[in-house]
């Protein structure tokens, strides 16, 4: 299959979009371990329509003009890891969740610590929003972008939930 890639300049830095055929496959970011998402985008192609579309999306979102994304998700994954993902979706602007409240959610409750490894490979990051899961104590944990980029997004998101009422 093949890969598309364009970049992007956002307010947490340089964002590497990449889209299939069959929609968004992953947003990375700019220090990101290359060994975390497995895909090889191969073809620089800033005009890809569902790359424009997502960079349209983001900088909207980024701008306080957006709580929710529509366009399609490609993920690469196992079943698991897809499954936690899905279950990253529903988790409404604004709101957190914990590891443990995922895995409940999909059914998994001794699942905690796999949910953690899946969250930590989620190759679609801000749009799949892994940033909202921290750990049971209120505590930001790990992320990709760094925990700079995650008390970022999540202020951004109190920001416009406070604006809201």
């Amino acid at each position: 299959m093949d890969y598309y890639f364009k970049t992007m300049a956002s307010p947490v830095g340089e964002l590497k979009l990449v889209a299939s055929d069959n929609g968004l496959a992953a947003v990375l970011w700019e220090n990101d371990d290359p060994r975390r998402v497995p895909i090889n985008a191969t073809i620089d192609d800033p005009t890809h329509p569902v790359l424009l579309e997502a960079e349209q999306q983001l900088n909207d979102y980024f701008a306080g003009k957006r709580t929710t994304f529509s366009f399609q998700l490609d993920f690469v994954g196992t079943e698991f890891q897809k499954k936690v993902w899905q279950a990253l979706l529903t988790i409404p602007f604004g709101e957190t969740r914990s590891y443990g409240e995922i895995a409940r959610q999909i059914g998994d409750i001794k699942a905690v610590r796999a949910v953690g490894a899946a969250n930590g490979k989620n190759p679609i990051s801000i749009i799949a929003p892994c940033h909202r899961v921290i750990g049971s104590t209120g505590k930001l944990t790990g992320f990709a972008g760094g925990l700079a980029a995650k008390a970022y997004l999540l202020k951004l998101e109190n920001r416009q939930m406070e604006l809201a009422f």
